[in-house]
């Protein structure tokens, strides 16, 4: 046989450690827009409340159900509709519309009117991640997939801190609503560059042995294999479950500082804006690390990590939010921060190898649909409602028993993730390296 054509230099380009690092710096960018624009609303319940009149289970569905529904259900076919064409375009495409209706919600006067742009934030927000993750699964291989899934999910504590500190001073400075103007417009500036730097690989066409790109797998066909794998409904209710206590504490907690331990607009900020970014960051490299570490010796590790945290997440948090002062707090809790982050990295990784390469980003998006209109949409407006229902009785302590009791919820994740281990050494799809 004659040798191949050496014509093909595009892919190798695309494999080069200085290429992917600049895909990877700009899907990380673009993520740290999607949580400002996400997070941003937690910093300023209290003067959005106070202005519009709202209460916690309003509120609620604000930071819930307004942002989930929506970008729970579309993130499904925009996954399909960016597998099957460019998941560059539909990436920054996205951030165009989400990071305009944030500038959206500096306008409101009413409930009804924020709830409206926050459901705009959803829709543009739907077709940000799942392509994100199929496009780092196309460039990084498998074995330091959970890396770098976890330093892209850093977005995740960059930009909740980066909303927190910076929707915090604006608000305490001037107003809640220019915070809202000044983060929607800084997003929609990026949009042209990640789309100049960022290109889809010419490699992610199949290769042989794979599908062509007209014959990749239909939703329903992705929806049918997973359906079929043990490992992905447990991966799904595992990370739900979390999620529910992860997106509830994340919102309310800043509240909560407000309300039981006495802080100020600007202290909640730099209080909680500390513990994001140093728990959070630490904890996402340290999950992703130990799945890359771990997961090759026996992939039962994807799951048994996120397991194990989620168990010593709940005595160090009850100690924290139980604790007398801001100081005693923020040290209790902040290995738990850490803890709270490491199901990222593995979980995952661990969808990606549930599928063919060709069907990632809409096997994401059917995961991202259960983690996140359950673990989005219930988290928030449940933990809200359960501390409206206690109010009238435990007064601003509410919020601190709402947030106890939901600590059940990562032990339902724990021994949800526990068995997803054993499954995921059946469900595993192989792939071949370079």
């Amino acid at each position: 046989m004659t040798p191949p054509d050496p014509a093909p230099a595009a892919p190798s380009t695309a494999h080069r450690p200085a290429h992917r690092r600049t895909v990877l710096a700009m899907l990380l960018v673009v993520y740290v827009f999607n949580f400002v624009d996400r997070q941003i609303l937690a910093i300023l319940a209290a003067p959005i409340q106070a202005e519009l009149r709202l209460d916690d289970a309003q509120m609620g569905l604000l930071g819930g159900i307004a942002f989930a529904l929506l970008y729970s259900t579309l993130a499904v076919p925009l996954a399909a509709l960016a597998d099957r064409t460019s998941r560059s375009w539909v990436i920054a495409v996205s951030l165009v519309v989400w990071s305009g209706f944030t500038a959206l919600c500096g306008f409101a006067t009413s409930f009804w009117q924020i709830f409206l742009a926050r459901v705009g934030v959803g829709i543009g927000e739907a077709g940000g991640v799942a392509p994100s993750y199929a496009l780092i699964g196309e460039y990084f291989p498998s074995q330091q997939r959970a890396r770098a899934l976890s330093i892209y999910s850093l977005g995740i504590p960059l930009g909740s801190a980066a909303g927190v500190l910076a929707g915090g001073y604006i608000a305490a400075r001037v107003d809640w609503r220019l915070a809202f103007l000044v983060v929607g417009l800084a997003g929609i500036v990026v949009a042209p560059l990640f789309k100049l730097l960022v290109r889809d690989r010419p490699s992610a066409a199949p290769v042989a042995g794979q599908a062509e790109a007209e014959d990749r797998p239909s939703v329903a066909g992705t929806a049918a294999v997973l359906a079929r794998k043990p490992a992905f409904w447990l991966l799904a209710f595992g990370a739900a479950s979390a999620s529910m206590f992860g997106y509830g504490s994340a919102f309310w907690l800043p509240s909560l500082l407000q309300r039981s331990f006495g802080l100020d607009l600007i202290e909640t900020s730099q209080f909680y804006g500390a513990l994001l970014l140093v728990g959070g960051v630490a904890g996402m490299l340290a999950g992703g690390w130990l799945g890359d570490a771990l997961g090759r010796r026996d992939r039962a590790f994807y799951g048994w990590i996120p397991a194990i945290a989620f168990v010593a997440i709940v005595p160090l948090f009850a100690a924290g939010v139980l604790s007398a002062g801001a100081l005693a707090a923020f040290a209790l809790l902040l290995v738990p921060q850490a803890l709270s982050y490491f199901w990222f990295g593995p979980v995952l990784t661990a969808v990606q190898h549930l599928v063919v390469p060709a069907a990632r980003a809409t096997a994401s998006a059917l995961f991202l649909l259960i983690n996140n209109l359950i673990g989005l949409g219930g988290g928030i407006y449940a933990l809200g409602a359960l501390s409206q229902h206690l109010s009238a009785v435990h007064g601003e302590e509410a919020l601190r028993l709402s947030l106890l009791y939901a600590l059940a919820l990562y032990l339902l994740a724990a021994l949800l993730l526990a068995l997803a281990g054993p499954a995921l050494r059946r469900g595993w799809v192989a792939e071949p390296e370079g």
